[in-house]
């Protein structure tokens, strides 16, 4: 054993095998791999700078970091910024990100406390703080969490790990994750107002090192030198999401805003996954019909059925029967609209029994001789006369009786609405659509109620599920009718989340909240705030197995309640306001007795 080797190894510091013997240590230090450790230091060239010294232990690890360059390219190039990862190793994933980052700009440092801070040549890279130690801790390290903040308001850019400690089985869960983020690194981000990159690094440590930690701690702790030793030999990638920038998390409190980031930071696992149903269980989706002879079926409606033109399109509604072919060609665009968002049935084509009798609201493109979007609708009193209540389609959904139908009839259920996705960029197809609604109501005024599912995605995270159902069961619900339903599959709470978000009380807040949590920035669902914007209540959830494990709203509105100046956007001035006068007549008569 070298001299080097046989004195007690800088890395320890006193800190790992604090109160523990020296004869004990060093049968600890060949145990735990620290000995082995030294030895790589020790072949290192003295007096290297930072990225020369990161980049030659990377080397001798024989540990290499995958990044995409345009998930790099969200890292801020300049400015003040804060980057917050998940620590799934323990030492290696610090220089992964030292490399990465230094080579995206130079002026890179970590908030830690860890086995690397201990090296010499990376001593300026680390700002030493135990921010997760309690509040005897936060005093003792008071500052260098002000060094913190005022080295990201010089502009600087911050790396933080903020579960403090490594990723480890957790046994509620039955998954190896990072405990709770810990709430000291979001009032880092409030004070500095910085925009924060989550990032993630796939992988865990070995069964060996979970195992020992149910024992003790500190055990998971001693074998953190073997598991950085065993990454040899490994590509190790490296996700960064899209900036998240702070003054849009003003209102969240610190825990809140932690728990907000660690999940934002787990979605970038799934990113590259492909969304919806596994290709092997779908069948495939076949070509288009013959577009002149779906033309002869639309030509051939009767001129009833032509509810508006706008351009070179126009809206129709037409009963199954009349549309055999063009119902077909429906069920096809439902399908490759729905797969192309995580959703759909797997079948070559989205249509059931339902579609035999309920009526179908389309957009046709007379240029190109093609279906743009439609909706489905059932008038809910013919159905239930003909059917009962098991005719409408919301009741494979939700259980409900003749109490709840009471309460709604005259209404119209819809459902099954989309737009193409070439289609998709344009506000004017939606509101088409809508438009279409509108005509359909206004020549039939005595329906005042519309209601149906509204889906959001399982293409959306838990998390901004979960929100839309806390914000829409707190602000946007009727409990009297809510009682009267019950979803035949419940909805329920994440597992994974920790601490709740509070939605705010502006559907537009909410929006903007998701656009936070999603990787792709979308917000809520288009179809949904345009129920809410209506005046819709939801009165229950649904998980929809046979569709993707979407999640169903029942959404109720009552158009005789909703502004006149939104329901002439769809209706027409003189259409709403005739509407609303009938309606408010009917009410002043059941008032007067």
């Amino acid at each position: 054993m070298t001299a080097a080797c046989s004195a007690k190894p800088f890395l320890l510091n006193g800190a790992l095998l604090k109160g523990v013997g020296r004869p004990l240590e060093l049968l600890i230090e060949r145990l735990t791999g620290l000995h082995r450790l030294q030895l790589v230091y020790e072949q290192l060239p003295r007096g290297l700078s930072v990225d020369r010294f990161v980049a030659e232990a990377l080397r001798w690890l024989q540990v290499r970091p995958v990044v995409g360059a345009q998930e790099l390219a969200r890292v801020p190039k300049e400015a003040g910024a804060i980057v917050v990862a998940n620590h799934p190793f323990g030492a290696v994933e610090g220089l992964l990100l030292a490399n990465v980052l230094r080579r995206q700009r130079q002026d890179v440092r970590f908030l830690a406390n860890g086995l690397l801070s201990r090296i010499p040549e990376l001593a300026g890279l680390f700002i030493e703080v135990d921010v997760f130690g309690g509040r005897a801790a936060r005093k003792r390290n008071a500052a260098g969490m002000r060094e913190a903040v005022r080295w990201v308001r010089r502009g600087g850019l911050l790396v933080v790990f903020p579960a403090g400690e490594v990723s480890h089985l957790q046994l509620g869960r039955r998954a190896i994750e990072d405990p709770a983020w810990h709430p000291s690194v979001g009032r880092i981000i409030k004070l500095t107002g910085a925009p924060v990159v989550p990032a993630y690094l796939p992988g865990c440590n070995s069964l060996g090192f979970q195992l020992a930690g149910l024992f003790h701690p500190r055990l998971r702790t001693m074998l953190l030198p073997r598991e950085l030793l065993n990454k040899a030999g490994r590509d190790l990638p490296i996700r960064f999401g899209r900036p998240v920038q702070a003054e849009r998390l003003g209102t969240l409190e610190p825990e809140q805003l932690m728990e907000l980031l660690r999940m934002r930071c787990y979605a970038l696992a799934a990113q590259d996954a492909e969304p919806g149903l596994e290709s092997a269980r779908q069948q495939p989706i076949p070509q288009s019909g013959d577009p002149t002879v779906l033309a002869a079926e639309v030509a051939a409606l009767p001129p009833r059925a032509r509810l508006l033109d706008s351009g070179d399109l126009s809206v129709f509604c037409a009963e199954a029967e009349q549309i055999p072919l063009l119902l077909q060609e429906i069920g096809r665009l439902r399908e490759l609209t729905f797969r192309a968002v995580g959703e759909g049935t797997g079948r070559a084509r989205d249509l059931d029994l339902y579609d035999n009798y309920y009526r179908h609201l389309f957009i046709w493109n007379r240029d190109t001789q093609e279906v743009v979007g439609a909706y489905r609708l059932a008038e809910t009193d013919r159905v239930v006369a003909r059917f009962g209540i098991t005719g409408l389609y919301t009741h494979s959904l939700f259980r409900f009786g003749h109490p709840l139908v009471s309460r709604l009839n005259p209404a119209v259920e819809l459902g099954r609405s989309f737009v193409r996705p070439e289609y998709q960029r344009a506000h004017a197809p939606l509101l088409l659509l809508w438009k279409g609604i509108g005509a359909y109501v206004a020549a039939n005024p005595h329906y005042k109620v519309l209601f149906g599912p509204v889906s959001i995605s399982a293409d959306y995270a838990e998390a901004s599920r979960q929100l839309l159902v806390d914000y829409l069961s707190k602000y946007e619900s009727l409990p009297e009718l809510a009682r009267l339903v019950k979803p035949r599959r419940p909805h329920k709470r994440p597992a994974r989340q920790r601490v709740a978000l509070v939605p705010p009380r502006e559907a537009e807040r909410v929006s903007r909240l998701i656009e936070q949590i999603e990787l792709d920035g979308k917000g809520m669902p288009v179809l949904l705030r345009q129920y809410l914007k209506l005046g819709g209540k939801v009165l229950g959830f649904n998980v929809d197995a046979d569709f993707a494990n979407v999640l169903d709203g029942l959404i109720m509105v009552d158009l005789s309640l909703t502004e006149e100046k939104v329901l002439s956007r769809y209706m027409g001035r003189e259409g709403a306001r005739a509407f609303l006068a009938r309606h408010r007549a009917c009410d002043r008569e059941r008032a007067a007795g």
